[in-house]
């Protein structure tokens, strides 16, 4: 029944962050004062993608893409998705963390497996900002899960649940809020952080190899991952909800991702680095200092 369910959170999860994406590319065009693609626009990109054929670089470059794909769809599988959990006791903050990065040093993998330099120079960036956004957002939840006790991601949610609007952790730990958002703007690579694909300087970096098949799965393996990724911040600090109030609180998290990005411009990757380990690791200190020592900002 597990899997059953699991396979159903996939297909609802694909659908929906798909259809949203390319609303979002709509309001994206709508700001820059151009017509833009129809919202359907990345459900035919992606099957176009598998429908053709692609070059391969050999067995790594083909195993990374797979790697990549399959470790991010597991990952969402162990995911809270509103009120519906597929696996229970397994919704671990650790567990999707772990898993989260199989998919990661799948595409490494694979695009180094190329051997081409701009794809190399991109997954240095990319790994670079990874240890820049993480720290952070790491420190931020650890606080949280020494305050209550638990990793579990269905329990922390249903705790702010418990407690009301004003339980979220946005509001109760406004601090550790502002952190993650910049965190999550850094996972998704969206700007001022998309400086491991940067279109005009590197040429899109680890993409810069694929086609066909290859670049439809990892299409694919980005919308799952952003599932993951805007969903952790609504299970941490949204406090969940069932389906329909998850998705809408998803929806308002994308919406505001997709006004910074389309408002932005690019960090240079040391930028980047000075800018993680400057005020977010400080306001993700303080956030945490009060957590544990004064137990403020949240009601257990």
């Amino acid at each position: 029944m597990s899997y059953l369910i699991a396979f159903m959170i996939v297909f609802i999860g694909f659908l929906w962050q798909v259809s949203l994406d390319g609303i979002q590319r709509k309001v994206t065009a709508k700001i820059h004062r151009r017509v833009g693609p129809p919202w359907y626009q990345t459900f035919m990109d992606i099957f176009k993608a598998l429908s053709k054929s692609s070059i391969t670089h050999g067995f790594i470059y083909d195993f990374g893409v797979m790697m990549a794909l399959g470790g991010t769809i597991a990952t969402f599988m162990f995911l809270p998705f509103g009120n519906i959990v597929a696996f229970n006791g397994l919704d671990n903050f650790f567990v999707v963390v772990y898993l989260l990065a199989i998919g990661s040093l799948g595409m490494a993998m694979s695009a180094s497996g190329s051997g081409n330099a701009w794809a190399g120079i991109g997954i240095m960036r990319a790994l670079t900002q990874m240890l820049a956004y993480e720290v952070p957002f790491m420190i931020v939840v650890f606080g949280m899960i020494h305050v209550y006790g638990t990793s579990s991601l269905s329990e922390l949610a249903h705790v702010q649940q418990m407690n009301g609007i004003f339980g979220w952790h946005i509001f109760t730990m406004p601090l550790g809020a502002i952190v993650a958002f910049i965190s999550l703007l850094g996972m998704l690579s969206k700007v001022p952080f998309d400086t491991p694909i940067a279109p005009t300087e590197i040429a899109s970096g680890p993409m810069v190899e694929y086609g066909g098949k290859h670049f439809g799965m990892l299409i694919l393996q980005h919308e799952f991952a952003t599932l993951v990724e805007v969903g952790l911040f609504v299970n941490l600090f949204l406090g969940g909800g069932n389906l329909i109030e998850y998705l809408i609180k998803y929806f308002f998290v994308y919406t505001l991702v997709t006004l910074i990005y389309a408002v932005s411009a690019r960090f240079r990757i040391e930028n980047v680095v000075t800018f993680f380990y400057g005020v977010p690791i400080v306001l993700s200190l303080v956030q945490a200092a009060i957590v544990i020592f004064t137990g403020l900002g949240v009601n257990v």
